[in-house]
């Protein structure tokens, strides 16, 4: 009897491997879906809270000093440690902001201070990797910095970018990392969609007008999580959002449908909408790319559309089912015009008032 329950046993774990095994060979997408890395925060064990003091204590000796922290978030610096020899990083994906000590302490928090306020910030902490010591803000927008060095303390001033710059625009390469997209006779989607976002880029960056300030989601192979792609648009209250794709036939297969299409976030119907911003990017990019216009669609079943709390277009450039449009795509005189568009529907969209 038990023999005949163990090979009973065994059969089922048999079946179920070879179930598992066919669904990864025929879903890749399901593949994706459970080899992805979790849409969570990783917290090191290693990281201690530090506490923020109000008051400055006996730091401050007179109002003229004052004014030096006032408004800040001042960190004293341990022993011989000073501006040569500390690192900042402002993690604006994660409205992460490190400060990394070439030399690390023990003990940071029991040991020296961290004083002020800022409308931004949501923890301290600290944690020691290896020689180097870490100082990591977390804020709750993204923010941009301004830092001094004042008798032996850190003192960082945390800027809201629309005090900086008029405009603020978030723009994503979609898929990246593992999370390939579709592929086609050995093209990646993700290749080809941050292609495009490295033409705009530089569109930008050469411009004569600095007045607008643009954040990319990744600018590399990496994966940001859906969360922060979107979170990227929203803590950072751009003034536009915009997500490169490419499209693929339903069926997999190579046929004659090619063009561009934009998806829109139809439960915004503010005056500067999402539909509205889409349509200046479908007619930009058709223009100045001369591919065919497909039209608009209904976006809300995407998550980084459905959850964009400002103006979103998320841009499906061409077809990689189409055989030349697929071939155009890899092109970088394609990229650049495709890349122009996107930036006319910008300018286009400022000058409507958005």
């Amino acid at each position: 009897m038990e023999k005949i329950i163990l090979r009973w046993v065994t059969s089922c774990l048999g079946l179920l491997t070879v179930g598992v095994c066919v669904c990864l060979y025929f879903f890749p997408s399901l593949k994706e879906t459970m080899t992805a890395e979790p849409e969570i925060d990783l917290i090191l064990e290693t990281v201690v809270e530090v506490p923020v003091q109000q008051s400055p204590g006996d730091v401050v000796k007179d109002e003229d000093e004052a004014q030096k922290y006032e408004g800040k978030l001042n960190i004293e610096l341990p022993e011989g440690i000073d501006g040569s020899n500390i690192t900042i990083s402002n993690h604006y994906l994660t409205q992460t902001v490190s400060v990394v000590f070439e030399k690390g302490v023990d003990n940071y928090s029991d040991n020296y201070r961290v004083f002020g306020s800022s409308d931004y910030i949501s923890s301290v902490g600290y944690y020691k990797e290896g020689e180097i010591g870490v100082l990591e803000i977390k804020l709750d927008q993204v923010c941009e910095l301004s830092y001094t060095y004042h008798n032996g303390f850190l003192c960082i001033d945390f800027i809201e970018p629309h005090e900086i710059y008029d405009k603020v625009i978030v723009i994503d390469a979609g898929h990246g990392g593992r999370a390939v997209g579709a592929v086609k006779k050995g093209v990646c989607e993700k290749d080809l969609n941050l292609a495009i976002v490295k033409q705009i880029q530089t569109l930008f960056e050469t411009a004569d007008d600095k007045s607008i300030k643009v954040y990319y989601t990744r600018l590399d192979d990496t994966n940001p999580t859906l969360s922060q792609r979107v979170g990227l648009a929203n803590k950072a209250h751009a003034d536009l959002f915009i997500s490169i794709h490419n499209n693929s036939a339903s069926s997999g297969k190579f046929t004659s449908r090619n063009g561009t299409l934009v998806l829109y976030n139809q439960a915004d119907d503010s005056e500067f909408s999402s539909k509205r911003f889409a349509e200046m990017c479908l007619q930009n990019v058709a223009e100045s790319a001369g591919s065919n216009k497909r039209g608009l669609a209904k976006g809300n079943y995407v998550y980084i559309v459905k959850n964009s709390q400002v103006p979103v277009a998320l841009i499906e450039v061409g077809y990689m089912t189409n055989l030349e449009e697929l071939e155009k795509l890899q092109t970088e005189e394609y990229q650049k015009l495709v890349a122009q568009g996107v930036y006319n529907a910008v300018i286009q969209a400022f000058e409507e008032g958005y």
